[in-house]
């Protein structure tokens, strides 16, 4: 999730999810409340994290076939009048909730499991106000992960919330039954390639 501080200027009506899809408007942009936020693409780290997550949950979703994991900041329509549409580093969508084949655009909803990957220039209000919005949107299961403090944050749609160390492991609860890996195996260790199994 890379910093979103950068509002377009000069707007004089507010935006759609429709505007948001329109060739003109920048890629890396999302809208909330009708006012388009333009982001900066987050580093390489970020993508490796989010890359390495985003295979271990689609392995576990698809071999017990529970729906649709999506990645790079797939946008959600959550709101409307005034519209918000956010994207989330990884998504999971269950079958029951997203039956159909894969939509064009930005699906009316909030993902059962959204992660959030922290970038340096992230700001902790504008982080919760975004986990704000998928809960409301009827997220179950929000993940924020902050590869810089090795440490992450989960946000319940019950209101409860959980700080997680790097040897704790990541839970899918009972929005993905069975899933579990530490933090750690996530977050990797800057630097050093892990090794290939099998070796010491």
């Amino acid at each position: 999730m890379g910093a979103e501080h950068v509002y377009v200027p000069n707007m004089t009506q507010p935006m759609t999810a429709e505007d948001l899809l329109q060739p003109h408007v920048p890629k890396h942009a999302q809208l909330v409340r009708g006012v388009l936020v333009v982001r900066e693409p987050p580093g390489f780290r970020h993508g490796e994290i989010t890359a390495r997550l985003a295979s271990a949950l689609m392995m576990h979703v698809d071999a017990h076939t529970l729906g649709r994991v999506v990645a790079g900041d797939a946008g959600f329509k959550l709101q409307s009048h005034p519209d918000t549409v956010r994207g989330a580093d990884i998504a999971f969508v269950s079958w029951e909730r997203l039956p159909q084949g894969s939509p064009e655009g930005f699906p009316s909803l909030g993902p059962d499991l959204v992660v959030e990957v922290l970038s340096p220039g992230d700001r902790p209000g504008e982080t919760l106000a975004k986990v704000a919005d998928w809960l409301s949107a009827g997220t179950r299961l929000v993940w924020v992960i902050d590869p810089e403090r090795r440490l992450a944050r989960i946000y319940r749609a019950d209101g409860t919330q959980q700080s997680l160390t790097e040897t704790d492991q990541l839970l899918g609860e009972d929005v993905l039954p069975g899933f579990s890996c530490t933090l750690a195996a996530i977050l990797g260790s800057p630097g050093v390639p892990p090794l290939p199994k099998g070796l010491p």
